[in-house]
């Protein structure tokens, strides 16, 4: 990778493959989502050292409710881990936000995400954005009700995007999905409109460094045109 070369400003990354990571492996998934949750640190870290201005990890959407219980349970556990790495984020200057619903988050689940983003609110450097319960069709919905119920009838394009979630973010750049499928799943949709896509077939717990930097090789080689064309 050439970092003289644009580093994209916003990076998403669907995390997908935990549980077949761990099939493979004659594990079960939960072994799969817990080395997963464990790759967020060090991926986060290293974004943040290339520069890159924010992150977006897709770690639970509004749809994997419709998962078997057992393992929703699981996940909803996952978070509550993320308090053992706030001195690795304020180190290294790192600012944690989260995007999702808040009213189905178990209230343990929910204070530890709370009280990752208020020990990391001044931080200066990149923004880790957590999303969590998160899907762009629920956002999109709440924002629209939000413009309504302020009294603007004037529902464009800068008024939604100013009540996203996402809404202190840059668009994204260049968005990454692993584990092998080609969709976008309800991830930041309005925000990824002209985000260069990247699919690798490496699950999750096993993209590192290094597939990070072929993600963004592939970025600085892709001509971003936004509609227009340049020679």
């Amino acid at each position: 990778m050439d970092n003289s070369k644009r580093i994209p400003r916003h990076i998403a990354i669907i995390l997908d493959g935990n549980g077949r990571w761990a099939k493979l492996r004659n594990k079960p998934r939960s072994y799969g989502h817990k080395v997963g949750f464990d790759n967020i640190k060090a991926i986060s870290i290293y974004a943040s050292k290339l520069g890159v201005e924010a992150l977006s990890l897709f770690c639970f959407s509004t749809e994997n409710w419709n998962r078997p219980k057992e393992e929703v349970n699981y996940l909803m556990s996952l978070p509550i881990k993320f308090e053992k790495d706030i001195d690795a984020y304020l180190k290294e200057n790192i600012k944690v936000m989260v995007s999702g619903r808040k009213d189905r988050i178990p209230i343990k689940t929910l204070n530890s995400l709370n009280n990752l983003q208020e020990k990391t609110s001044k931080s200066t450097g990149m923004i880790l954005n957590i999303c969590f319960d998160y899907g762009a069709l629920d956002d999109l919905c709440k924002a629209v009700n939000s413009i309504v119920d302020s009294g603007n009838n004037n529902i464009g394009e800068m008024a939604i995007y100013s009540h996203l979630s996402t809404s202190i973010l840059p668009k994204v750049d260049l968005l990454i999905r692993t584990g092998g499928e080609m969709r976008l799943s309800n991830f930041l949709l309005l925000e990824s409109a002209y985000a260069e896509l990247y699919f690798v077939k490496t699950y999750w717990p096993d993209f590192k460094e290094k597939d990070l930097d072929l993600a963004i090789d592939e970025y600085q080689l892709r001509n971003r045109r936004f509609g227009g064309i340049k020679e």
